[in-house]
């Protein structure tokens, strides 16, 4: 599959290209906010901001759950020791905020979820027949980010990450990482996002991983045959690795041109031995798993960002905070709007009214620019239960029994697709 291929369909090149960045645009949007009485880097979620980002994260955990993840919940704090035990507390350490003294023993705030994961596996015995096992989290972690760097979403202290671990036999890794990357690009898909570019993220020359320098080739040379059967076009960057080896960056740019990753695809041999994670094989013996960290859409704080910009607030229909908006004409069709209204609120949609006390017909037409889907009933609507369609690109369906176009929008949102409607009337 070509790069190309993963370009989004019309429906979403129909969405108004953004104007600003997503730190003016989400906050004129009423999608996120910040106080200095908070602190710097801990944006706050408005209700249209956190219907987004739940729409987001209940999308990846379904995507997962099919391919066989599993998940789990875990601590966002953990003992110094367990970060000492990782690497992080030497490789990672500026990064992390300072031990928590409880009088007894340290605690920090994790920077990364990856040994609680570990904790997890070696939890009970394992054997060969349980691998690849796949464990998934959407979980808190903080990162002390310097205040001079912090801005809107992308540059945060307390970031929730959508990561995954697999756990698996040698022979198993590049195929599970293969698979990590086919996720990720079925994400972006349905997201209408387009990468930069995909980056094999190295050590380079005069550093080292935290494993052992043969381990760290061996983690190359896999992540290499990933992207040669991915088909993909990719490039090389050396110093960009993490500390524990190599690693698929997916890049993507915001309105201004800059690139930052938000997805990651990694082969890890060093934490396995730092946890004496274990697994009995079919010969009896004891054998090492391999660590494949992925995530698939990063960070929801810069998934969420990156959306923004993109889409300048007209989402996808299976993301948009409201997906219908109902406008009776008069007062009269009031009861009709409420029916609609609560008709598509039960079938999974999110629905709300704009009656005629909030302006004229054209004002609420004005106002519900971004709504995918806005349904007008009049009075000759309103005697047959019906109601007039109009997509947020200037199409016009219709008219419409209310439980026909309850039914064929909530299609197009279970989807999960940008396109607006299915070409049958439009």
């Amino acid at each position: 599959m070509s790069d190309q291929q993963d370009a989004p369909d019309h429906g979403a090149r129909s969405a108004p290209p953004p104007s600003h960045d997503h730190r003016g645009l989400g906050r004129e949007l009423g999608m996120f906010g910040t106080d200095p009485l908070i602190g710097a880097g801990l944006p706050y979620w408005l209700p249209d901001g956190a219907t987004v980002r739940h729409a987001l994260e209940e999308y990846v955990r379904a995507l997962e759950r099919r391919a066989g993840y599993r998940h789990v919940y875990s601590p966002v704090l953990g003992k110094r020791e367990l970060y000492e035990r990782s690497g992080h507390w030497e490789h990672y350490r500026a990064a992390m905020f300072p031990p928590l003294d409880t009088g007894g023993e340290e605690l920090v705030l994790r920077p990364s979820l990856c040994p609680h994961h570990a904790v997890i596996y070696r939890s009970r015995a394992r054997g060969h027949r349980e691998l690849p096992l796949r464990v998934a989290e959407l979980g808190g972690m903080y990162r002390f980010e310097r205040s001079g760097t912090l801005g809107g979403l992308t540059r945060v202290r307390a970031i929730h990450l959508n990561d995954a671990h697999v756990f698996c036999a040698q022979e198993q890794a590049a195929d599970e990482a293969a698979a990590a990357l086919g996720l990720i690009r079925r994400a972006y898909l349905a997201l209408g996002i387009r990468p930069a570019r995909y980056r094999l993220s190295l050590a380079g020359a005069g550093a080292s991983y935290a494993a052992a320098p043969a381990l760290g080739r061996r983690a190359e040379a896999l992540l290499t045959e990933v992207l040669e059967r991915s088909g993909l076009p990719w490039e090389a960057a050396d110093g960009e690795a993490a500390f524990y080896g190599p690693k698929i960056d997916v890049q993507v740019a915001d309105s201004a041109g800059r690139e930052s990753t938000l997805s990651t695809v990694q082969i890890d041999f060093h934490q396995p031995e730092r946890f004496g994670l274990r697994y009995t094989g079919a010969d009896g013996r004891r054998h090492r798993p391999v660590m494949v960290h992925r995530s698939i859409i990063g960070s929801a704080e810069r998934a969420v960002a990156h959306l923004i910009e993109r889409y300048g607030g007209a989402f996808p229909p299976w993301l948009a905070p409201t997906q219908l908006a109902v406008l009776p004409v008069s007062d009269a069709q009031e009861g009709n709007a409420a029916a609609l209204a609560e008709r598509a609120t039960a079938a999974g949609l999110r629905a709300e009214v704009h009656g005629a006390a909030d302006g004229s017909l054209g004002a609420r037409v004005r106002r519900t620019r971004l709504v995918p889907y806005r349904a007008v009933i009049g009075p000759a609507e309103a005697a047959a239960d019906e109601a007039a369609l109009r997509l947020r690109d200037g199409r016009r369906i219709g008219p419409l029994r209310a439980a026909e176009l309850v039914a064929r929008v909530g299609a197009l949102v279970a989807a999960h697709g940008t396109a607006l409607w299915d070409g049958g009337d439009g």
